[in-house]
């Protein structure tokens, strides 16, 4: 093996594991490098948050993945730097290092809270399965201390969810919740009726879904507005602790509030020592490299690279072309196969999905709206998962889920005090 080209990647998101799977014939030893020990199907995070889903339906370990690939090595650890002078990725704070021939940074991004960072313990994104667990906590506390509150005001408080950010993860989040508040949970409760939560979704423009064309977000708007999600636009909104939001210096009371306005990427800049944009993305050539390191690529959510409407978009498909474009760069420079040259981002379309029957698709010439796009939503979902899990089993829980409004996944976990008062939880 140590005769064999050294490929390190940092990163089994969408990226990392397409690149990976791509080099399966690769002569080479390839060591693949994250500090969970599971590749997560983001676009679903929204329903294990809200309650719909399990974990266990949209994350699978990385080792059963790759388990029938030779030339992979997969490492459980925190890439804590990278000397690139002498080509070693050092993880767990000097622990251990890997030496490399070419290294792939595919580490994602993660929530931004544009210089307020000490919003998080109040405000949580949702990112990666234990944010999806912690929101799916406070959603279903929130409820059950409703149920037991004396002081109607408390009541109030406890029973409106606050989202900031107007994206596709903030408008997912937003209906998710109307929709387990007005079905899921109306005969479940007794003191409370769960209809009567207020479900909040801010955005400080003037439209929701901006990438969007304008008639698919007025749509969202309107659809979201049915389920009884209040919508505000163009409001900054700033989280006041645990005891709610406030925009324009009014307090709004809130038992839960969920950040989805941002997101930026971590520690890779200091990693490779270059400038990035303001939300952290490593510029790339046009092939994928940095500039000065030709062995070094970056994809994914963490580069910065160009496209004909400005930079490649931080979605999925985009990653996972990336990823195989990389593939075969690398395969041409080990010596098998032809040289892809510049990387050609095609763009596949923008979903989203506003509740049970609802959803908005953008093909570019071909947009959809309502239950036949939530359908399309859904297929293309699976058509992802191929590769990763079967999606005929995929298809049946998210069927089953759907009939039953994920009761199997309604529960409550971790430590959290169920009787805290927001002053407590403060003070401590």
């Amino acid at each position: 093996m140590e005769s064999k080209k050294r490929i390190v990647v940092i990163g089994a998101g969408f990226g990392g594991l397409a690149l990976v799977q791509g080099l399966k014939n690769a002569d080479a030893e390839i060591t693949l490098i994250d500090k969970r020990n599971h590749h997560l199907f983001q676009p679903l995070l929204y329903q294990v948050a809200t309650a719909g889903l399990s974990a266990s339906d949209i994350a699978w370990p990385i080792r059963s993945i790759l388990a029938k690939q030779a030339n992979v090595r997969v490492v459980l650890g925190d890439v804590t730097g990278v000397d690139a002078a002498a080509k070693n990725v050092v993880i767990n704070d000097g622990e251990y290092q890997y030496s490399y021939d070419h290294l792939v940074i595919a580490t994602g991004a993660r929530h931004s809270y544009f210089g307020n960072d000490q919003w998080e313990p109040s405000a949580p994104g949702l990112k990666r399965i234990i944010d999806a667990i912690e929101i799916r906590k406070r959603v279903l506390i929130a409820f059950e201390r409703a149920e037991i509150a004396e002081d109607e005001a408390e009541r109030r408080r406890l029973l409106t969810f606050f989202i900031i950010g107007g994206g596709p993860t903030g408008v997912e989040i937003a209906g998710a919740i109307a929709e387990l508040a007005n079905h899921a949970l109306t005969k479940e409760f007794r003191s409370i009726d769960p209809g009567s939560a207020r479900v909040v979704l801010a955005h400080g423009t003037d439209r929701l879904l901006p990438v969007f064309p304008e008639d698919l977000s007025a749509y969202a708007k309107e659809a979201l507005e049915k389920l009884g999600v209040e919508v505000i636009l163009n409001k900054l909104v700033s989280v006041d602790g645990d005891r709610g939001v406030s925009m324009d210096g009014e307090d709004t009371p809130s038992g839960t509030v969920i950040w989805a306005a941002g997101v930026y990427v971590p520690r890779v800049a200091n990693w490779l020592n270059i400038e990035t944009d303001p939300s952290g993305r490593i510029p790339v050539r046009d092939d994928l490299t940095v500039e000065g390191q030709p062995d070094v690529y970056v994809i994914g959510d963490a580069a910065l690279a160009s496209w004909k409407e400005g930079s490649v978009p931080g979605i999925a498909p985009a990653a996972k072309q990336a990823g195989g474009h990389v593939a075969k760069a690398l395969l041409a420079r080990l010596g098998s196969g032809r040289d892809p040259g510049v990387f050609k981002y095609k763009h596949k379309g923008n979903l989203a999905t506003i509740g049970r029957h609802s959803a908005v698709v953008d093909f570019g010439k071909l947009r959809f709206k309502g239950v036949f796009a939530w359908w399309l939503w859904g297929v293309a979902h699976i058509y992802f998962l191929i590769g990763v899990r079967a999606p005929l089993i995929v298809a049946t829980q998210w069927f089953w889920s759907y009939i039953t409004y994920g009761k199997g996944a309604r529960l409550i976990t971790g430590v959290m005090p169920l009787f805290a008062k927001p002053e407590d939880k403060k003070d401590k």
